[in-house]
């Protein structure tokens, strides 16, 4: 009795030991982390800058004051916050020692990490219907992407968002923590910190698994079933220059679409236990930072609405220097 009683104690003890975890990141690269830092840093300037460019010329422009752009600064803002809950706690990480995140900001970075990455993907589904409703129904357009309906859909994304992440997040921080803290991955991501876990977790991954199934597959199928309607209704425009016009209107979507679902669905629609720490690491890299990157030039670059806009913006600005 003493003997249970005992390791009661001692398995009480370890379950309340892990109070930090430590974020390996890129530790194992040696010096190449101060090439990495440059490299991330100048990156994650990039985003931002663009990102508050197209927010910003989509509030100054009036005739960007459409429902496609409105849904497009509401992803930018989204991208903007989703990129500054990793990525500077990334950089520092890169050039110090301890790299360690209390057990609470762990769960916080993960809830805020995934509530804008799940509005980003519910976004995009969005985007998806609204291009939609612009190319196959032209005429009832108006009525079904009014202002109300925008904001309806805007406020449906985010809340969902964050809703789906607060389930996952409280299944995987209401599992037992033992002695290992070591994470390995640059941020508290679902599989590196499930894996830590010091009990059976299948019910808790399958869960998760579902919830996967339902903010990824589920409004990727939406887009899909979207474009071809849209696709059918392109290739009905008797005009190649009509045809051509549609479709560019859909092209900077589809881009950011492709490499956003095709990432995460690799990262998260799959068992933990085929969790590949290196591969992990380089797909992770590609939609916490090339998508947001993508995102702000894909539609700056390939669309003429956008760089008229910012033409016009910074010619305004430019008048107003000379005029004072």
């Amino acid at each position: 009795m003493t003997t249970v009683l005992g390791s009661e104690v001692i398995l009480a003890e370890n379950l309340t030991m892990v109070t930090e975890f430590l974020l390996l990141g890129f530790s194992s690269l040696g010096e190449i982390q101060l090439a990495l830092f440059v490299v991330f840093l100048f990156l994650y300037l990039v985003i931002l800058s663009g990102n508050v460019t197209i927010i910003s010329v989509i509030h100054l422009d009036k005739s960007l004051h459409t429902p496609m752009y409105f849904f497009l600064g509401i992803l930018s803002t989204s991208e903007t916050f989703y990129t500054f809950v990793i990525l500077p706690k990334m950089l520092i990480n890169l050039l110090s020692v301890a790299r360690t995140i209390s057990f609470n900001c762990c769960a916080l970075q993960m809830f805020f990490f995934l509530g804008f990455a799940i509005t980003n993907c519910l976004l995009l589904g969005v985007m998806g219907y609204d291009r939609y409703a612009a190319i196959c129904h032209p005429l009832h357009y108006p009525t079904l992407m009014s202002w109300q309906v925008c904001g309806k859909l805007a406020a449906a994304c985010a809340i969902g968002g964050f809703l789906a992440s607060l389930t996952v997040v409280n299944l995987v921080f209401s599992l037992p923590f033992c002695s290992a803290n070591k994470v390995n991955h640059y941020f508290c991501d679902i599989s590196a910190v499930i894996l830590l876990a010091c009990t059976n977790t299948d019910v808790n991954e399958f869960v998760i698994f579902i919830c996967g199934v339902l903010v990824l597959v589920v409004p990727f199928l939406f887009i899909c079933v979207s474009y071809l309607c849209i696709l059918r209704t392109i290739l009905k425009i008797p005009s190649a220059e009509g045809r051509r016009k549609a479709f560019s209107t859909c092209a900077s979507h589809l881009s950011v679409v492709i490499v956003h679902y095709g990432c995460a669905s690799f990262i998260y629609l799959r068992p933990t236990a085929n969790y590949v720490s290196n591969k992990d690491r380089l797909v992770t890299v590609t939609y916490t930072i090339v998508t947001p990157l993508l995102n702000p030039m894909v539609y700056s670059l390939r669309n003429k609405d956008v760089q008229l806009a910012i033409r016009k913006v910074l010619g305004k600005k430019g008048s107003l220097k000379l005029y004072n």
